[in-house]
Formats: structure tokens, sequence, C-alpha cells
């Protein structure tokens, strides 16, 4: 490796000496307050070095890395969804006896996993990124060992993504076995050398519809949504996805995935399963985390039909601009469960969320910003992001998808906005709730207005994440 090869990884260097610091500081002086400004420092001067590391792209680290605009752009988005998440969990976590130093050195690894993802261009990498994301998220799930209802879920997804990573190895040995290499950027004829290859592809497919939380691999979602803590759920639905969405575009923009072939029917069943079980089975749930899990599910078969389009207007911008304000709008919505919960009593159930209005009245507004936005109404920036897959799905003549997007979306409304009077009617009684911090304040505000200032402006996302993710080309 060279001195400029160093520089690129600058970001990932940072977070790393993050880690091995904030390590250091437990083992000298146990202080909730000084890990959580270790990790703030950390993850913010990661984010300051990215121009400076985004001077020596578009290059090939070694063999396994791959750092160019599409990285850059990815892994600025992973690493602000780190920012935002280790943010709001001080004062959710201010509110538990309990130790919780460790807790933010397991978000800087699962964020340092996630962009290892981001850049990766080798199965080595790959399966690197996709360990430590895994190894970290399992104890977060399970992080108030008081709660045995956090520990049984860590044990599911423990157990869960042990099965995933040996299907995820197992298709690349078949891959590898019919390509002869292990680099993304020598694939391009991968997907019709041999029917190992496919099965394999196939197994590869499978492992990461596991980790997105795609139909029929998303049973482990509303078990671990509904268990884990505030902050961390919102972590699984943004950052950990966001990642292995990257990974994912960029390795099939290497595999040709030709309209109407067996991996992308594969694909498409997948997106429309996804996008209608997903609104369908949200429709029913009176946990607010379970319900958000399930419209998690859905979200991401939406943004499979840009994935899906191919076409020179998606490559593959919108599906990154609809990253950019799923991420703010999921973020902000957990960010306001974690605002008025704490780690030993979630607010989670459906009726504790009737007249919150009339209790708090700035998270209440905040969450309906998040609520519309999901549901894709005006004015925040969910509707230009749906508008946005929708007319790459419209280009490519994808019907069939976009039929099912439609339906999903107008079902999607029903449960939203069910959420959003019951917050604004007045509630019978007077019920407790817990105090909030000014740090989940200031941030939860910032998220908010961003959602607004996207669906009035999005010109200028929209052509930076054009201009970013170019270096992938249409498929």
């Amino acid at each position: 490796m060279t001195a400029q090869d160093f520089l690129s990884l600058l970001p990932l260097l940072i977070v790393s000496t993050t880690i091995v610091v904030g390590m250091l500081a437990i083992a000298f002086h146990r202080s909730h307050r000084l890990t959580f400004w270790i990790s703030i420092i950390g993850l913010a001067l990661a984010l300051i070095s990215l121009p400076y590391a985004a001077t020596f792209s578009p290059r090939l680290i070694t063999l396994l890395f791959a750092w160019d605009n599409f990285a850059i752009f990815y892994t600025a988005l992973v690493l602000a969804g780190g920012l935002v998440v280790t943010a709001i969990s001080f004062g959710y976590l201010e509110r538990t006896p309990e130790k919780k130093e460790e807790y933010y050195l397991l978000v800087l690894l699962a964020t340092l996993g996630s962009v290892v993802l981001v850049i990766s261009n080798h199965f080595v990498s790959f399966f690197l990124g996709t360990e430590l994301l895994g190894l970290a998220l399992y104890p977060l799930v399970a992080f108030t060992p008081s709660q045995r209802h956090r520990v049984e879920a860590g044990i599911k997804y423990l157990i869960l993504v042990g099965v995933t990573s040996a299907v995820l190895l197992f298709g690349m040995a078949l891959i590898y076995d019919g390509s002869g290499t292990m680099r993304f950027d020598q694939m391009s004829s991968v997907a019709a050398s041999s029917v190992l290859t496919e099965i394999g592809l196939g197994l590869l497919i499978a492992g990461i519809s596991f980790d997105l939380a795609l139909v029929p691999f998303h049973m482990w979602t509303p078990d671990v949504y509904q268990a884990a803590p505030a902050p961390i759920t919102g972590f699984i639905a943004t950052v950990s996805k966001g990642g292995m969405f990257a990974l994912m575009l960029r390795f099939f923009s290497h595999v040709s995935i030709i309209n109407g072939g067996l991996l992308w029917n594969e694909f498409a069943l997948i997106a429309i399963a996804s996008m209608l079980a997903g609104n369908i089975i949200a429709v029913v749930q009176t946990s607010i985390k379970r319900m958000l899990a399930y419209s998690s599910i859905a979200h991401l078969g939406y943004l499979m039909v840009g994935f899906l389009a191919g076409t020179p207007l998606s490559a593959p911008s919108a599906v990154s601009f609809y990253w950019v304000i799923y991420f703010i709008t999921t973020l902000l919505a957990f960010g306001v469960i974690a605002m008025i919960s704490d780690p030993l009593n979630e607010v989670d159930d459906l009726e504790s969320y009737r007249g919150l209005y009339w209790r708090h009245p700035q998270p209440a507004i905040l969450f309906l910003l998040s609520l519309l936005s999901l549901a894709g109404l005006p004015p925040v920036g969910g509707l230009i992001g749906k508008i946005y897959l929708v007319a790459v799905g419209v280009q490519a003549t994808l019907w069939l998808l976009l039929a099912a997007l439609m339906i999903g979306s107008v079902i999607g409304i029903f449960y939203y906005m069910r959420l959003a009077l019951s917050m604004f009617r007045k509630p019978e009684e007077k019920m407790e709730t817990t105090q909030h911090g000014k740090q989940i304040d200031f941030v939860l505000i910032l998220l908010g207005g961003l959602i607004i200032v996207l669906g009035i402006f999005p010109a200028p996302l929209i052509n930076l994440a054009s201009q970013m993710v170019t270096s992938l080309g249409p498929r």
C-alpha cells in the first residue's frame, strides 16, 4: 500500500483509532459523558476528513477496496447516520443505571463494518464488513441484559447472522469456482458462466436479502426492531442496510442482471413481495416499532424498483437520493421514540401515543414530519423520493413493480396517518412521560428541518447524488 492508499482510507482509520481511544478511556476511567464525546468527535473528524480523502479518488486500494465518488457518497451517508445515532443515544442511555460506555464502541465498530461494505470490491472485504457489522449489532440488540426480551432477540439475531454468513460463504465459493476471481470488477461474465455460478448468485442474493430484511428473509426484523434499544433499531434500519445496499449496487454493476432473466425475476419477486407484505402486515401492528419494522421492509422493496430499472436516469442516482431521505426520516422516527422513552420502559404501544401532541408538542410534530415522509405526502422529502423512483420505473416500463409500489404506498398511508391522528387526539386521562435531553432535541429538530428543505428544494441533493454515483454507470 502507498501513502495515497492510507490517506484514502483516512475516514476508516479515524473511526478505528476512535474505537481504540474509547476502549483505553474506559479502561482508565469509566465515564458515560467522556466516552460519548470521544465517539462524537471521532465520527465528526471522520466526516470532516472525507473531502481530503476524496482528492485521492478514484483508485483501487489493494485488491479489496474501491475508492471512488460512489464510495465517498455512501461513506458520508453511513458516517452521518452513525453520528446521529450516537447523538440521540446519550440522553436515552442517561436514564439507565447499567454500564453503558461499551455501547458507543459497538456503535463505532458497526459503523466501521458498514463503511467497509460500502468500499468493498472483493469477497474477502465483503465478508469482513458483514462480520464486523453483525458481531457488533447482536450485543447492541441485547445491550441491557436485565431486559430478557432483548437478550432473546440478540440470541436470535446471532444465530441467524451465523446461518447467513454460512450461506454467503457457500455462495461466494460457488461463484469463485465458476469465475476464478473474487474481485467484483472482474465478474462481467459471471451470470452466464455455469449452473453452479447461478446457484452461487442465488445464495448470495439470499444472504444480501437477509441483511436488507427483504421478503421472505425478513422474519427476524419485527422481533429485533421491537426488542432493541430505540437508537439501535434506527441504526439497523438505516446504517447497516445502507452499507449492504451500496455493496449490492456495486456488485451488480459488474454482474449483469438482464430484464426478464433469472436473476432479475428473482429480485423482482422479492421486491413485489416486500412492498405488499410489508405494508399489509404493518396495518395490523399495535407496536410502533414492529409497524416501522414492516414499513422498512416495504421501503426496501421500493428501493428495489430503482435498482431493477437499470436505466441511465436511475444509474443509480434515484436509489441514492431515496436513501438519503430514508436515512433522515427513519432516524427522526426512532429518535422521537428514544426521546420519550428510556431503556427500561420504551413507549412502544399505539395507545401510548394517543394525545402525544398535548403532552409533548415538539416530539409529536417531529414524528408527524417523519410519518408524512414515510407515507410520501407533501411537503416533505419522501414525496420527491417516491416520484423519482416512479419516474425511473416508468422509463424502464416496470409496470408490475410500479403497481405494487402504488398499492403498497396507498396501504402505507392508512397506518401512518392512523398513528398521526392518534397523536393529535386529546387523551382521556393524563399519562406520565419521561423527560428528554437537549442533545436529542437539537439533532431531531435538525433532521426535521432537513426533511422539509429537501421536500421543497430537492434539486441540489438530486444533482449531487447524480454526480457522485456516476462511477458505477448504468447496468
